[in-house]
């Protein structure tokens, strides 16, 4: 049984990958709120990452990141404090648990680290200026972190699509839009939480082994395709 760090597990894409892993190792959710899951392999900590110090953990074999958000405005709407936002939930929370649990995954077996981007830094997309700023930024750390932590620690991150979602909602919130998304995807669908945590696990687990430094895009063929 392998012990996992995953900060934003209440939520989500985070509580799906909370469940998926639970079914066979140790989980420790580090989140506001408690994830409303009840496991005998779940250790939860009421934390916000981005002015809380964090847990104390000893050793782990994974840390996932999760937390993000969904700021969609024009230009024009956007202010400096909207980039900064962004990019502090999105990439310096993630940079403060990297540096805050690297030891621990040094202690760990064959460790890894997950964290999310999204399709907007490869697609132009009208206002998504501000977080596709703060996403690039998370490529480029898993970049250069890929680099940097061989062959002692791999770091991946996973770019999803539209994600049905709590997070997501105001995209999704009636039918109409819910058409007008799954028919702008090649594949005519729009992801949900659990596709997204099984390539999470698959990308954490043993058969990832030769895998890091990458960014895998889940976009129902919205990036790939141009049909």
């Amino acid at each position: 049984m392998k012990t996992f760090i995953i900060i934003g597990g209440s939520r989500g894409i985070g509580r799906a990958i909370t469940n998926m892993l639970l079914l066979k190792h140790k989980v420790i959710n580090i989140s506001r709120n408690y994830p409303r899951i009840s496991h005998q392999n779940l250790e939860h900590h009421s934390c916000d990452v981005l002015i809380d110090d964090l847990p104390v953990i000893e050793t782990a074999d994974g840390l996932i990141y999760c937390p993000g958000s969904i700021n969609l405005k024009p230009i024009s709407r956007l202010n400096l404090d909207d980039f900064r936002d962004d990019f502090e939930i999105n990439v310096l929370g993630a940079v403060k648990s990297i540096q805050n649990y690297l030891p621990s995954l040094k202690n760990g077996k064959e460790a890894s680290i997950l964290l999310f981007s999204t399709v907007a830094t490869k697609l132009g997309m009208p206002f998504h200026a501000s977080i596709a700023t703060a996403k690039s930024g998370v490529e480029g750390l898993v970049k250069s972190l890929g680099a940097e932590l061989v062959p002692t620690i791999r770091i991946n991150a996973i770019a999803p699509t539209v994600t049905n979602t709590d997070l997501a909602s105001k995209l999704l919130r009636n039918d109409k839009m819910k058409d007008a998304i799954t028919d702008r995807h090649p594949l005519k669908k729009y992801l949900n939480p659990q596709e997204v945590a099984g390539m999470a696990d698959f990308l954490l687990s043993k058969k990832a082994a030769s895998i890091s430094g990458q960014v895998f895009e889940m976009d129902c063929g919205i990036v790939t395709f141009k049909l």
